[in-house]
This record gives structure tokens, C-alpha cells and sequence, in this order.
């Protein structure tokens, strides 16, 4: 079991979601990471997010997933809403220490109920 820190949530709100601003944001910030952390670019990396948010939202797609960092490299699970029994984004807060195991491409967040979160890792980063 590993443990990570820093969950972010990532979901594709609809265009009237109220947490489309804090999505936003949170693709703000993963944007600078990826892109090694150079300053000066927050309304570009902004701009960036808000386009691929309000992209993704369009779509109407129903991707939904929770990245977390475990010894300096970033996982994106994806995973499904049906299967998640009953977890909703905001359950961890970004800094949180949480238990995550992996098997092959599946990563599992273990919840504060003592449940997991079965995701399937869509992307490393880092």
C-alpha cells in the first residue's frame, strides 16, 4: 500500500455545474505542473483549462476521475460513477494523505469509510 498526497478530482461538469470554477482551477494547476511549474503563465494556463473544461463538458462525456501523487509522479484513474459506491468528488481535500494501492493499470484510493475506489490509470505524469 502506497500513500499519496495531494488527490485532485477531475470530472466533466456540465456547463451550468456549480463547481466548474474550482474545475477549472484545478486544471489550471495541473496544467502548470505538466508544463514544469514556469511562472508567468497563469492566465495562459487558465485560458487553456477553461477551454478544455468547457470542451470536455460539451462533449457530454461521462469520464470522471481522481489524480493523485505518489512519490513525485501524478496518477489519473479514471473511474465509473456506477461502480463507485457512492463516492463523489470532494470527499478528499487536495493535500489529504490517502492509502493507494495499484494492480497492473487499476489504482485503488482507499476512502476515509475504509471502502476503495477501483480506478483504471489513464495517465502518468512525471
Amino acid at each position: 500500500m502506497e500513500t499519496a498526497t495531494q488527490p485532485n478530482h477531475l470530472s466533466n461538469p456540465s456547463p451550468n455545474h456549480p463547481d466548474r470554477h474550482e474545475a477549472i482551477r484545478r486544471r489550471a494547476e495541473e496544467i502548470y505542473i505538466r508544463n514544469g511549474r514556469i511562472p508567468g503563465r497563469d492566465i495562459e494556463n487558465w485560458t487553456l483549462a477553461e477551454t478544455e473544461i468547457l470542451r470536455e463538458a460539451a462533449s457530454h462525456s461521462h469520464r470522471t476521475a481522481v489524480a493523485v501523487k505518489v512519490r513525485g509522479v501524478y496518477y489519473v484513474g479514471e473511474y465509473s460513477v456506477d461502480a463507485a459506491d457512492g463516492y463523489a468528488p470532494g470527499e478528499f481535500e487536495a493535500g489529504d494523505r490517502i492509502d493507494v494501492r495499484f494492480d497492473g493499470d487499476k489504482m485503488f484510493v482507499r476512502r476515509n469509510s475504509g471502502r476503495e475506489l477501483e480506478t483504471r490509470i489513464v495517465k502518468r505524469i512525471g
